[in-house]
């Protein structure tokens, strides 16, 4: 497994691959990997010749207020998991290799930035927008792996993609959940053990959902009420938003359609977590 910090490394060692023919597949990570992560890299592997990983803790994406200094960091161990599946390539860039001094180009992803998450984190798709954009240039893939846990951050590189032509397959992979239904997440990692079978609360509200749609109830604020109603049953949760939108627009449905997908963010104690199922 080779370790690579600059972005000059990187783009050689991509475009001396890509000149060979050879197929390269690319799992963007912030650290603090998972069992989530892990899948895609397997999955990764099994897709193309190489497997690319990124290690990179992108400061565009957090506001003032959250957690970007606290946010967990293990490149040790990270580069472990990473050499046990036999990963090839890690990209471990420093803040200013990324954004060096001056930098100021950015990507507005449009009205995707003000749905769901975007609504008090303002800015935040716009950051990831721009940084996925820098690190699909600098690595160039044929495929990007992402995990469903993050829906709307799903559409937005999608969107991003085709229409900035990028020549890159987005492949999305099921969230990888916990045996309680947890979804995995580096932020789990805050969860004391009371809070993290708390969290098990949003699964459940999510399958609640589900079992009402598939039922064929078709009130949409009466689904929601009773989804907030199963999270509001843990003391320990705080909801700040229950929507069911449409899985392209990500706008709210104003009566249910499929596929719909239903999005949760909830605090459990100072923990912000969130979670989201599709029914087809």
């Amino acid at each position: 497994m080779q370790i690579i910090k600059t972005i000059k490394d990187m783009q050689t060692l991509s475009k001396k691959l890509r000149s060979e023919g050879k197929t390269i597949g690319f799992v963007p990570t912030m650290g603090a990997l998972h069992k989530g992560h892990l899948s895609l890299v397997r999955r990764s592997k099994d897709d193309n010749d190489f497997t690319f990983v990124s290690i990179f803790v992108n400061p565009s994406q957090f506001g003032p207020k959250e957690d970007f200094m606290q946010y967990p960091k293990d490149l040790k161990g990270d580069l472990g998991k990473l050499s046990e599946l036999n990963a090839d390539i890690v990209f471990t860039p420093e803040d200013n290799e990324i954004y060096p001094e001056g930098f100021s180009a950015t990507v507005n992803i449009g009205a995707l930035d003000d749905r769901l998450c975007g609504i008090t984190r303002p800015g935040h798709f716009n950051g990831v927008a721009t940084v996925v954009a820098k690190l699909f240039n600098i690595i160039m893939p044929g495929r990007a792996y992402f995990g469903q846990k993050d829906f709307l951050q799903s559409v937005v590189i999608k969107k991003l993609v085709k229409e900035l032509n990028f020549d890159t397959d987005i492949i999305v992979c099921p969230t990888v959940r916990e045996p309680g239904g947890l979804a995995m997440s580096s932020r789990n990692i805050y969860l004391s053990r009371e809070e993290r079978k708390a969290a098990e609360v949003l699964f459940k509200a999510l399958k609640h959902g589900e079992g009402l749609i598939r039922k064929g109830m078709d009130d949409l604020p009466h689904i929601k009420k009773e989804i907030a109603a199963t999270i509001k049953s843990e003391p320990l949760a705080k909801i700040e938003y229950v929507e069911i939108v449409d899985s392209q627009s990500m706008e709210e449905m104003k009566k249910i359609r499929r596929p719909a997908v239903i999005c949760l963010a909830v605090k459990i104690g100072t923990t912000r977590l969130i979670d989201n199922l599709t029914i087809a």
